[in-house]
């Protein structure tokens, strides 16, 4: 199954579900010591949770840019594919390119965009008032 995030009319494709949630199971793996939304509630919680309402975009806006801050000082080897089991690896394993060096810019869509960029955009538009939300959707 497919995901992508929705801000108004416009779509986003991001990639399968396992790949969406081994994005969030790689930040609070790594950033979240006390738990998944410990740091990141709006991120964590609301956005994942399927719908970002425009009264936290500038909430959820902060809180990616210091995802993609703190990230960027892991190792790609540092990915977390499922929370639940660490031992599950991505469908590529540890053969990826050669231009990714760090977490922050591991995940990239299926259309070749990184997905942090392409969540920071769409929180940005909806942090200044564009869309009366953002969602995750499944199609």
């Amino acid at each position: 199954m497919g995901v992508g995030i929705e801000l108004g009319s416009i779509t986003d494709e991001v990639g399968s579900d396992a790949f969406l949630y081994a994005f969030f199971s790689t930040i609070t793996g790594n950033l979240e010591p006390a738990g998944w939304g410990t740091r990141f509630p709006i991120i964590m919680h609301t956005l994942y949770g399927g719908t970002l309402p425009q009264k936290d975009g500038a909430g959820a806006l902060a809180e990616i840019r210091i995802i993609r801050n703190e990230l960027a000082h892991l190792p790609p080897d540092r990915v977390i594919w499922s929370l639940e089991n660490r031992t599950l690896q991505p469908p590529w394993s540890s053969n990826i390119a050669t231009d990714i060096n760090n977490l922050a810019d591991y995940f990239v869509t299926a259309h070749g965009r990184d997905l942090i960029m392409l969540l920071i955009e769409v929180l940005e538009e909806l942090a200044g008032g564009g869309e009366a939300f953002a969602r995750i959707v499944s199609y």
